[in-house]
């Protein structure tokens, strides 16, 4: 058994360490309120936009965007990886990490060629020390979402497709769910799916039309009149798509995150807690154990004079 005084630096120790996870954790819960807020407020415009371009591909426009144009046989792709900048978070890097690493297993099994775009410095160290192709990265995002840092990294991905280099974009994140969890997604980002199943769902309940089913919706025939004119449209369109698209998963990121460490760093605090408890009846026991050797000695001492 060890000594008290090296039970006694243990439990210091441990002490310490659940003040720093206690004030992270607080600190995780004031940054998650603010994340929360952010991402729900953009929920609603990201939400409209996927719609609107869904709709957009169940009509006959006159003007064609890139965007729109799907190719049957896929031989290459590109994904956009969102993660974030620090750890101690739980298991929200590692979630979505697992979850691209096998898509890039399958597209290599495939003969399907990859290029990724890194938002956030966890997911841009991963990639480049298992040798991806990292076509460019943004990383130190901060606590609130920059779009034109964002749209800066992933416009790369959007030129390749355009020019025909790639053949379809994937956008990787964490989906915000409530506090305990989240959930790692992979969905097309280009060209524009027929059949959206929207990536940031939003509950039944919080929906303007609540009487009309997706499966309803899609039965309807979507037309519409342009003006100045189709191109014009259609342009500025699916420009706020993307834009909508990739802000929302870096804020919904962003809420996963504060949530998670929150939760990881109050498990830490309690975990402590519960060591200390522990290193206290060690501490006990052997200072108890020293004072009944110690008074033994005495005893027999005595007796022997």
């Amino acid at each position: 058994m060890a000594g008290t005084r090296e039970i006694r630096t243990k439990i210091r120790s441990v002490e310490n360490t659940r003040k720093i996870t206690k004030a992270m954790e607080m600190v995780a819960a004031s940054k998650m309120r603010k994340a929360q807020e952010r991402m729900e407020a953009g929920r609603p415009y990201s939400t409209k936009v996927r719609e609107m371009a869904r709709h957009l591909m169940q009509a006959n426009p006159e003007y064609e965007h890139p965007y729109m144009r799907e190719t049957q046989d896929v031989a290459s792709i590109g994904i956009v990886l969102v993660t974030t900048d620090r750890g101690l978070c739980g298991g929200l890097n590692t979630n979505i990490l697992r979850l691209v690493l096998e898509r890039l297993a399958e597209c290599k099994e495939s003969n399907i060629k990859v290029q990724t775009t890194a938002l956030g410095s966890r997911g841009a160290g991963t990639l480049a020390r298992i040798g991806a192709n990292l076509v460019s990265q943004e990383v130190d995002l901060g606590d609130e979402p920059n779009l034109e840092r964002l749209i800066g990294a992933v416009k790369v991905q959007l030129d390749d497709f355009i020019e025909g280099k790639l053949d379809a974009v994937y956008l990787a994140s964490t989906r915000f769910v409530n506090t305990m969890r989240q959930e790692p997604t992979l969905t097309r980002l280009l060209p524009l799916p027929s059949d959206l199943e929207d990536h940031f769902q939003i509950n039944a309940a919080q929906e303007d039309d609540q009487d009309v089913t997706p499966a309803q919706q899609d039965s309807y025939g979507w037309d519409y009149i342009y003006e100045p004119d189709a191109k014009a449209v259609i342009d500025d369109l699916l420009l706020r798509y993307v834009e909508a698209l990739v802000y929302q998963a870096v804020a919904e990121n962003m809420a996963s995150e504060q949530s998670a460490r929150m939760v990881a760093m109050k498990a830490a605090s309690d975990n402590a807690s519960d060591m200390i408890d522990e290193l206290q009846l060690s501490y006990n026991k052997s200072r108890q154990a020293a004072i009944t050797t110690e008074i033994s000695e005495i005893v027999g001492g005595a007796a022997a004079v």
